[in-house]
């Protein structure tokens, strides 16, 4: 990962962290922009999304994240949070029964869950 790609990711932590949230938003949306297979920038965009009220957007990023690393449990479960929001039930039960599979799975295999 570039250094720079990886100290705007920081700095929009940073944003995040202080309640800063269009501006983390911004700094996500670049992220995204300039590395499109940076699992953690989608995933933290689709939650400041969500922080601002910005449904759909939350769920695109949460779509693409979950098609970056479609086996990450915590990203399943943000999505269906993204569709709980927007008031898209069905979606949300359909993206928290794939979280809860992908749980399932690590159980069995003996490692935690996030």
């Amino acid at each position: 990962m570039d250094a720079a790609i990886e100290e705007l990711f920081d700095d929009a932590n940073g944003d995040l962290a202080l309640g800063e949230l269009d501006s983390a938003v911004i700094k996500y949306g670049r992220c995204t922009e300039l590395a499109p297979d940076f699992f953690e920038a989608w995933h933290a965009l689709g939650m400041a999304q969500m922080k601002t009220g910005h449904f759909p957007e939350a769920i695109a990023a949460g779509l693409r994240a979950v098609e970056l690393h479609p086996k990450d449990q915590l990203a399943w479960s943000s999505l269906s949070l993204f569709y709980v929001r927007n008031g898209q039930i069905p979606e949300a039960e359909a993206a928290g029964a794939k979280a809860r599979v992908l749980g399932w799975g690590e159980q069995l295999k003996g490692k935690p869950t996030q």
